[in-house]
């Protein structure tokens, strides 16, 4: 660190507790002596002018820290500026050509030749000139060298003897930068134009704007190509995928698994014509596999006319039978595989509405955890690379020759659709080649080393430490099936789905209530296995069949089945009511003193007779109702009209009886012959 410092380098420094100007520092040294400590204060030695220079340790303790912390700082920044000159020498030299550096070899040989020659002790121009001899070039050019390492350490002069190279660039030609952006724009567009295209249209709109300073066609594409980076050229012409593949890709080592512990999931579309019994004309069918990403080996694989969640399903429950249950599982976020009856209730479920009452999915009941990837990416998913193998063994197989459709639309073989596959021979074909697959040694994943497929898979397994979780009878009905959670009906809780109804007695108790049901896509026909929403098996509902209006036979055996019904109902009745209502009134009242209905009658100790007051008591009367009106009024009136009903009274004395008015007696003569007819009395006699 400097320790001696002249008044012009203090005022720089502008420190405290000392003088603002060059006169105060004048009087501040005579003032406190500083020259007269000859230690401390000394002439300035080859310099114009002279003067003193003045010792650190002179100044106050303030001026000395904030000396200290300025020093500290500015050699910091040397330093920092050094490394980057010497970064700046060697980024240079880097970029020479081969021949160029053995220039600057050929430079630093020549100069250590005459150091050599100095310090055995012959003079610096003769040692000079018997160096430039050796080296054939003239005293001036090695003296211009050895400037060129004055004040650069030992190490670096290498890279600060490179010659100085001109651009051939055309870094030093200008182009307007209208001109410029005008052909940046043009080249850096999806279309991919030529540069020379580009090029051609700038010249002609120059002309017509007056864009002056053009230069060469080839001066502009080495300008073009030195500031604008390929990567940003392959995104602007070739697409975000394109760009992609410029940043290396990760490699991820799948050595610290085991067998069955993680496996990956995914479909491929097959590139064969397949002729199946539903559709009149062939059709491509997919592939769906699952591959164990320890060992690389296909564990389970499907055709499907379509990736469906019936064909995952399918596979996961092929794996699991035979090789167990995996912990983790990858996939990507497909319609398929999202699938709420695949993954539902799953935390990292991010596709489709997830609601609370969904059922759980085949994967959260086994206990697979689901991690969901990028599609199409080699690097999430190693099975899109065995795929790449699987499409060529068997698409371009000598089987499917004339069926194959080309993995592209303009790379349709001579042969396109000339013959088309049936399916059971095309699986039969697909199980071989997967076969063959899980066989072919000399694999080099670093699991493998050189061992095949399956080789790696069954020595993973036989390991000790290797632990796989099989299933149970349980959870075999659990992936066999798969699930949705709906409503049972009112009444009989039978449960509508797909067009057909499922009934058992146990749903008696839960009608109305939501349930889940697990049952077999393809047989839907059979029973279909009911769960509470936690999971809980309630029942077994077998399906109830439509049957024709006149069908005899059915309604017959309908009614033998209700009485059956009827009749078990009946007996779990007697056998839960085993006490009849006799029974238990007479264990109610057993022991007590008076039978029921014989009450004892009871009397206060003092009475008094009843007396009427001047008010005589109010009687209610029960009101009647107005069809009881209506009716007591209409039998009065129907014998009313019945003459014969009506008695009249005797006549007092033997005078005739006066004439009514409206009546006759003919009446009165049929009335008495009515009666006299019925066995009745006269009443004149």
């Amino acid at each position: 660190m400097k320790e001696w410092f002249t008044v012009a380098e203090l005022l720089a420094a502008d420190l405290p507790d000392m003088p603002a100007d060059a006169s105060g520092y004048s009087r501040y040294i005579g003032l406190h002596g500083w020259r007269l400590q000859p230690e401390k204060a000394r002439k300035r030695a080859g310099q114009k002018g002279g003067g003193y220079e003045y010792h650190l340790t002179l100044l106050p303790v303030p001026a000395r820290q904030r000396l200290s912390l300025i020093l500290a700082l500015a050699a910091d920044e040397e330093r920092s500026e050094k490394d980057r000159r010497r970064k700046s020498r060697w980024n240079a030299f880097e970029a020479l050509t081969a021949d160029q550096k053995m220039v600057c070899e050929d430079r630093l040989k020549a100069l250590r030749n005459a150091y050599e020659l100095t310090s055995a002790g012959l003079g610096r121009t003769n040692a000079m000139k018997a160096a430039a001899h050796l080296a054939g070039v003239s005293m001036p050019t090695l003296y211009a060298w050895d400037k060129l390492i004055q004040g650069i350490d030992r190490e670096d002069w290498l890279a600060a003897l490179a010659p100085s190279v001109r651009s051939k660039t055309g870094a030093g030609q200008k182009i307007d930068e209208d001109a410029w952006d005008f052909l940046k724009s043009d080249y850096l567009r999806p279309e991919k134009p030529t540069f020379s295209a580009c090029y051609r249209r700038m010249l002609k709109v120059a002309k017509r704007q007056k864009w002056l300073s053009i230069p060469s066609e080839d001066t502009c594409r080495r300008r073009f190509d030195r500031e604008v980076p390929r990567a940003v050229q392959v995104l602007a012409r070739s697409g975000k995928d394109k760009a992609k593949t410029l940043f290396p890709a990760q490699r991820r080592v799948r050595t610290h698994f085991h067998a069955m512990q993680a496996v990956n999931m995914d479909g491929h579309k097959i590139d064969v014509f397949i002729s199946v019994p539903w559709s009149e004309k062939p059709i491509r069918m997919f592939l769906v596999c699952i591959q164990d990403l320890y060992s690389g080996k296909i564990v389970s694989w499907r055709l499907s006319d379509a990736e469906t969640w019936e064909a995952v399903r399918l596979v996961i429950g092929d794996m699991v039978e035979v090789f167990g249950i995996p912990d983790d599982i990858y996939l990507d976020n497909g319609r398929a595989f999202a699938s709420k009856w695949i993954s539902g209730q799953s935390r990292t479920r991010f596709r489709f509405k997830v609601k609370e009452e969904d059922p759980q999915g085949l994967l959260v009941t086994l206990g697979i955890q689901p991690h969901w990837t990028t599609p199409y990416s080699g690097q999430s998913k190693p099975i899109e690379r065995a795929f790449r193998d699987l499409a060529d063994n068997i698409a371009k197989h000598p089987y499917c020759a004339g069926a194959y459709t080309g993995n592209r639309p303009d790379a349709k073989p001579e042969n396109y659709m000339t013959r088309a596959i049936p399916l059971e021979g095309f699986r039969m074909h697909v199980a071989a080649q997967i076969t063959d697959h899980n066989a072919q040694e000399d694999r080099r994943a670093a699991a493998c080393a050189g061992r095949s497929f399956d080789e790696t898979f069954t020595e993973s397994l036989a390991n000790p430490s290797t632990i796989v979780r099989w299933p149970t009878a349980a959870q075999k009905s659990l992936w066999l099936l798969a699930s949705e959670t709906l409503r049972t009906k009112k009444g009989s809780g039978e449960i509508h789905f797909q067009g057909n109804r499922y009934w058992s007695r146990d749903l008696n108790a839960i009608s109305g209530a939501k349930v889940t049901i697990r049952f077999d896509p393809d047989k839907l026909h059979e029973s279909v296995r009911v769960y509470d929403l936690d999971n809980r098996l309630i029942c077994e509902a077998a399906c109830i069949a439509d049957t024709g209006f006149d069908n005899v036979d059915a309604a017959r055996q309908h009614a033998r089945t209700r009485r059956d019904y009827a009749k078990a109902l009946q007996a779990q009745r007697e056998a839960h009511t085993k006490l009849t209502a006799a029974q238990l009134a007479d264990i109610i009242y057993r022991g007590e003193p008076t039978a029921p209905g014989k009450s004892k009658p009871s009397r206060p100790a003092v009475t008094r007779l009843a007396t009427r007051g001047s008010t005589a008591p109010r009687v209610e009367t029960d009101a009647i109702s107005d069809d009881e009106f209506l009716a007591s009024f209409s039998n009065a009136v129907a014998r009313a009209a019945d003459s014969a009903s009506i008695l009249e009274f005797p006549r007092s004395g033997n005078g005739p009886a006066p004439a009514s008015a409206g009546r006759s007696h003919e009446p009165k003569r049929r009335s008495y012959g009515s009666r006299q007819k019925k066995g009745g009395s006269d009443p004149a006699r």
